[in-house]
């Protein structure tokens, strides 16, 4: 195996040199390439067989991944290429396509400085290609593209090479027209593909040939010559002559900057701290002997080494031994093991400098999405923004009570790996709840409990996660405190969109304390909220706002942390059917309040509050919000009608069928509540002809004729009476 040590030898040295450094990824539609790509694009680089390459997955060394064909995990790999006769080390991640992992592709692009974006030729720009170039660019990750499966055209639907072209050209300005529309100037034009300078490629990922036009020009090979090779059935011929990972390689080399100019790009987007203080500088110039500032983007549990924190470092050097601090931590780590990954292995070195992709054992404390540095008081990285949320939720028990102690450290663990899943653990009941972004995702998530950590378990079926908010003004409602002393008037109604949007999109922070109340009232203001209520913003929860609109009220500054809490639990467990509020704004119009500080302690203030949110929500007209998926279904034209038949069963919405040659693409809306099983039953109506894929489209409103039902199933299930309280319940 003596090239692929020469290859690690190689690679130590040129960790060292940022100029000669590359980061980056694969991203795409699930199905469309991703990790045959990857697998060779590192054979070619002499770190595995080229007979395994496309067959063996290096990347998907998870063994789920191999049994599912799909990736899971976003797994990295470093490997040396040589262009123009000087060496270049490139650190590539592959990322999984399934919408159900999408966390994981948001984090690995924080790690990357460029991507190569797969697009079939078969089937074109899709959702999830649409969703992943919208994240590389809010990262400010430069895209080349590669369009795969170009053999399928030739073979399967025998296109002519002037239809085969034009294929492309629709192919290429769809992506350009989305970058162009997410970029601001002048990078909206510079980052747009072009196939004349060679940040497009054309090829096979699995039968492992491209080719580009500085490559043809180059070697002299025409389009026509890949026609002519693919129809014949030469591809292997093909594939010396014009080697895959030569062509992309070249492209990435060429097209992608190098860490320290992409971090004069990248530092100013994905961290909003002092540009001109050291550790600002440091980033933006990629000094290795500046401060370290180390952005953790995955997690690996390893069952030897433990916890294995994976991610980019912007500034300084890690070496074993150093102590880090953790953004949100008091304590700081120690370091105990700095490596270079490898596919599955990984190469312990001596220390890793600035622009590398490094792989640390030791930091305990980290979780996916921290910040890690030499300076206690570094500003973190901005946070990580998901587009969507987890909306299935499982309650799952440990088999044997012997492992319940050992059940809580596992579930810790499989939220610090994978900060997509959310856990819940309730202590008394022995009952945890796991919620993911889907079906998928949680069957994943139970198998490595019970295979990789070996607890037993026993699940619930899967349970969707609905939202509360309100139809529309409800209030002012007077809560009164037990002892009568105190009493509190707030006020509800829906958060206004634009402000709703920013605050998912991350314009907003919402998490921690409020920084600049100056700065949220005027950005507030400029999405429409009026300027009495912008300026009086004294707390978030995750999308609500609770104001204090009063004017002079004695006391009150003593108070309102309390009633801060109270809004943050009534948020937590609304008052239709304990579900979390979203979208909502809480204002506290007037309050009495006792002079002693004794009769307005936590005891009165919170629950008069609670009851005054949950009294002027019952005034508002309490709505149930369920989350939706848009659903994408490619089917021959002949099953069309069973697969819209199929949706429709499902309280679908068909907003769209295209024709694309004899297929039929179908477009719709279906609730999430709906599209269990789904899976089977589109594969039964259309005897498996259907190709399909969702991803999650947020809230809307049950329809109120269902609610009452949905909402007393919810209550019956977690051992409430059937009816809500209403309004006089609260003012009692």
């Amino acid at each position: 195996m003596g090239r692929k040590e020469d290859n690690i030898r190689k690679a130590q040295k040129l960790m060292l040199d940022p100029v000669h450094i590359r980061n980056i990824g694969t991203a795409a539609h699930i199905d469309h390439g991703k990790t045959t790509l990857s697998d060779n694009l590192i054979a070619g680089a002499g770190m595995m067989s080229e007979e395994l390459a496309g067959k063996q997955l290096m990347l998907d060394y998870d063994e789920q991944e191999q049994a599912r064909g799909i990736t899971i995990n976003a797994a990295n790999a470093s490997m040396v290429h040589t262009f123009h006769g000087e060496e270049y080390l490139i650190n590539l991640i592959d990322t999984p396509g399934h919408v159900d992992f999408g966390g994981d592709v948001t984090r690995a692009m924080r790690a990357l400085d460029g991507v190569i974006i797969l697009v079939c030729a078969v089937e074109g720009v899709m959702p999830q290609t649409e969703t992943v170039i919208r994240q590389a660019l809010k990262e400010r990750v430069r895209p080349v593209l590669f369009i795969n499966k170009v053999d399928r055209l030739i073979n399967e639907l025998k296109v002519t090479p002037q239809q085969m072209q034009q294929r492309f050209v629709a192919i290429i300005t769809e992506v350009n027209r989305r970058i162009a529309k997410l970029l601001p100037e002048p990078l909206s034009k510079e980052w747009q593909v072009r196939v004349e300078d060679g940040s497009v490629a054309f090829g096979s990922a699995f039968n492992n040939w491209a080719i580009s036009v500085p490559f043809m020009k180059r070697n002299n090979i025409t389009f026509n010559d890949i026609y002519e090779f693919c129809k014949n059935n030469e591809q292997k011929a093909l594939s010396k002559k014009s080697p895959l990972h030569e062509v992309l390689l070249d492209s990435v080399i060429h097209h992608i900057p190098n860490p320290l100019m992409a971090q004069k790009i990248r530092i100013p987007v994905i961290w909003k701290g002092d540009p001109e203080s050291t550790i600002g500088r440091a980033m933006l110039t990629c000094d290795p002997n500046g401060p370290v500032a180390f952005m953790v983007t995955k997690i690996i549990m390893d069952p030897h080494a433990g916890e294995v924190a994976v991610g980019r470092l912007f500034s300084g050097k890690i070496k074993k031994g150093d102590e880090l601090f953790i953004s949100g931590m008091p304590d700081s780590n120690r370091v105990q093991i700095v490596s270079l990954s490898v596919g599955a292995d990984r190469i312990p070195v001596e220390d890793m400098a600035a622009g590398n992709i490094v792989a640390v054992t030791g930091l305990k404390d980290a979780i996916a999405g921290s910040t890690i540095s030499s300076l206690k008081e570094m500003e973190a990285f901005e946070k990580i923004v998901h587009y969507t949320e987890p909306v299935v939720t499982i309650a799952i028990e440990a088999k044997h009570m012997k492992d319940l102690p050992k059940l809580v450290e596992v579930l810790r663990t499989v939220a610090k790996a994978d900060p997509s899943i959310q856990v819940e653990i309730n202590q008394e009941t022995g009952e945890h709840l796991l919620s993911g972004m889907g079906e998928l995702h949680l069957e994943i998530t139970q198998y490595r409990i019970v295979n990789e950590q070996k607890v037993d378990i026993t699940a619930s079926p899967p349970i969707v996660v609905y939202r509360e908010c309100v139809k529309g003004k409800g209030g002012p409602f007077e809560g009164k405190s037990p002892n009568k002393h105190n009493r509190f008037y707030i006020e509800v109604e829906p958060l206004e969109e634009a402000v709703f949007d920013a605050i998912k999109s991350g314009e907003i922070q919402t998490e921690g304390k409020i920084k600049d109340t100056k700065a949220l009232a005027r950005r507030l203001q400029d999405l429409g909220m009026e300027r009495e209520e912008a300026k009086g913003v004294v707390a978030f929860k995750t999308s609500d706002v609770l104001l204090d609109v009063t004017k002079g009220i004695q006391y009150l500054h003593e108070t309102i942390e309390l009633c801060k809490q109270a809004f943050d639990e009534a948020m937590t467990l609304g008052p239709l059917a304990q579900e979390k509020v979203m979208g909502l704004k809480v204002s506290l119009v007037d309050a009495k309040l006792h002079e002693d500080t004794i009769h307005r302690g936590p005891a009165q203030v919170i629950p008069a509050t609670r009851s005054a949110i949950y009294g002027a929500m019952c005034l508002g007209e309490r709505v149930l919000l369920e989350p939706i998926q848009k659903v994408f279904i490619n089917v021959p034209q002949d099953y069309m009608g069973d697969a819209v038949r199929e949706l429709q069963s499902r309280r679908g919405v068909i907003e769209d069928i295209k024709q694309e040659q004899e297929n039929a693409v179908v477009v719709g809306k279906a609730p999430v509540a709906e599209m269990f099983g789904f899976a089977s039953a589109i594969r039964s109506a259309t005897q498996g002809r259907a190709l399909w894929s969702t991803e999650n489209a947020g809230f809307v409103r049950v329809p109120p004729e269902l609610q009452a039902k949905v909402v007393a199933e919810i209550r019956t299930r977690k051992g409430l009476k059937p009816e809500p309280y209403d309004a006089a319940y609260y003012s009692a």
